[in-house]
């Protein structure tokens, strides 16, 4: 997973909105290593409340990638998207399956209820989590209630000169 939260964990405010990353490159154009991840992901796999608001950008940020819309009813693909976006309704383990048999090694799970799900399944193997200088105080947290904690080795962080920190973890594998 790689996703941006608030200084205080939160993904967006209580209503969806985004707003508060509207200014989530540097000047000069640095895109905190976003490119380079999604250039070595095979699949992009996210939620239909994210799917939805991704929709909202205008032009579709993900060009021919892979991506796997998630839910319990199928949102509207419009016409205008690649081929390449499916919507699906499998549990995580299962949709992780039926992807490596197709060869894809490296998913990109994004939007809150599907890291949960996945992170709850064990299926994800490493966190980058970019905290933006903001505090919302209220709106949609990246984690959720945990059956048991979940371990993680920390791999790197790096600051930014617009005050961003970006932090990345392995997450530790169950016994």
């Amino acid at each position: 997973m790689y996703i941006a939260t608030s200084l205080d964990g939160f993904i967006a405010r209580a209503n969806g909105e985004l707003d508060w990353l509207d200014n989530s490159r540097e000047p000069g154009g640095e895109d905190y290593g976003y490119q380079e991840f999604m250039d070595s992901v095979d699949v992009l796999i996210m939620g239909r409340h994210s799917f939805e608001k991704v929709l909202t950008f205008g032009e579709w940020p993900y060009g021919s990638k892979p991506v796997i819309v998630l839910g319990t009813s199928d949102p509207a693909i419009p016409d205008h998207l690649p081929d390449t976006v499916t919507a699906l309704s499998l549990r995580p383990a299962d949709l992780v399956d039926s992807l490596s048999t197709q060869g894809a090694k490296h998913l990109y799970v994004d939007g809150g209820i599907t890291i949960q799900r996945f992170l709850a399944a064990g299926l994800i193997d490493e966190i980058t989590i970019t905290r933006i200088p903001v505090l919302l105080g209220d709106g949609i947290p990246l984690f959720g209630p945990l059956e048991k904690d979940i371990k993680l080795a920390h791999i790197v962080t790096r600051s930014f000169d617009s005050g961003y920190v970006q932090s990345k973890y392995r997450v530790a594998k169950r016994a």
